[in-house]
């Protein structure tokens, strides 16, 4: 599977996806191809799988990778666009859809990009590597429009606090690097609850969350990509926090909504009826296999539904 990015779930999500031989397949967030390329392998004839990723790195391996391959077609964009992107290929009707949410093993491990809180760099969190980085949300930002992201996107419970440190220190010196970032975050938390993982963790999340606008780009992708599915096409979307997973959850719920009527009419009076049907009646978690070699899997869920 390669060593950029170890992609959890990994067989459980190719085989939710069924993927036919003369299918056509879109990667949304490709990442170094691990996904990608066990779907290219099953490609034959006219088979055809658009691999997309808005990070350069990502672009650059996927085309190591797979840039050979006859099957693919590597694109670099946001999968919020995926309705262009499809359009650009020639494409308007796909048989699968997968979305691998989240940062990946390569962006986390590269310190200089600025995810991880493990290593001193430029605090930056762009997957794209253009636009808003972290660091000018921390300086621009009001203490109240921080606590708001802290909270809405990391849960975080000390949200208040960490926001009015962050103010207060960038009146002495800018907050430039990520160390700088987690020193101010570990010092707002008590001793004891310093013991429940790294205090910087939920606040680095909800940054990046809001650099990269992810929840938004959901819930432009998730409408999008199910139009695009075909009779009988399958969506499978993996994510990683309970945010991610709640808005793919109920989105799904509502397309496999059928009648909506009262029970107490005899017969149906409102039309409607069930637009697809869930592959997975719970989410899948990993094994505990998987849990013991690569940890970054223990919060993964995947659910996959299929169109009627």
């Amino acid at each position: 599977m390669g060593g950029y990015h170890t992609p959890v779930l990994f067989f459980e999500t190719i085989d939710g996806l069924a993927v036919k031989p003369d299918g056509i397949y879109i990667d949304c967030t490709a990442g170094g191809g691990g996904h990608s390329s066990a779907i290219a392998e099953r490609l034959t004839g006219n088979g055809r799988l658009i691999s997309i990723d808005r990070d350069p790195d990502a672009i650059e391996q996927l085309h190591k990778r797979l840039g050979s391959n006859e099957h693919v077609a590597i694109v670099q964009s946001s999968f919020g666009n995926i309705a262009a992107v499809a359009a650009s290929q020639g494409v308007d009707r796909v048989d699968g859809v997968l979305m691998d949410l989240g940062v990946s093993s390569h962006q986390l491990d590269c310190g200089e990009r600025g995810f991880s809180y493990h290593a001193d760099a430029p605090l930056d969190m762009r997957m794209s590597s253009e636009g808003t980085s972290a660091a000018d949300l921390v300086a621009t930002l009001g203490q109240r429009e921080l606590a708001d992201i802290f909270f809405k996107y990391g849960e975080e419970k000390f949200s208040n606090k960490i926001a009015a440190a962050i103010c207060r220190e960038r009146e002495k010196q800018p907050i430039e690097t990520t160390l700088q970032l987690a020193d101010i975050i570990r010092d707002c938390y008590p001793a004891a609850a310093r013991r429940d993982g790294h205090p910087a963790r939920k606040v680095f999340q909800a940054l990046r969350i809001a650099v990269n606008d992810e929840l938004g780009e959901l819930e432009r992708v998730l409408p999008a990509a199910f139009e695009l599915l075909g009779q009988g096409g399958r969506l499978a979307v993996i994510t990683f926090h309970s945010l991610e997973d709640r808005m793919t959850k109920r989105t799904m719920a509502s397309w496999c909504e059928g009648c909506t009527c009262p029970p107490q009419f005899p017969v149906c009076v409102c039309g409607k009826k069930p637009r697809a049907k869930l592959v997975t009646r719970k989410p899948v978690t990993a094994t505990d296999d998987e849990l013991q070699n690569n940890n970054r899997s223990r919060s993964a869920k995947l659910r996959v539904c299929e169109k009627l």
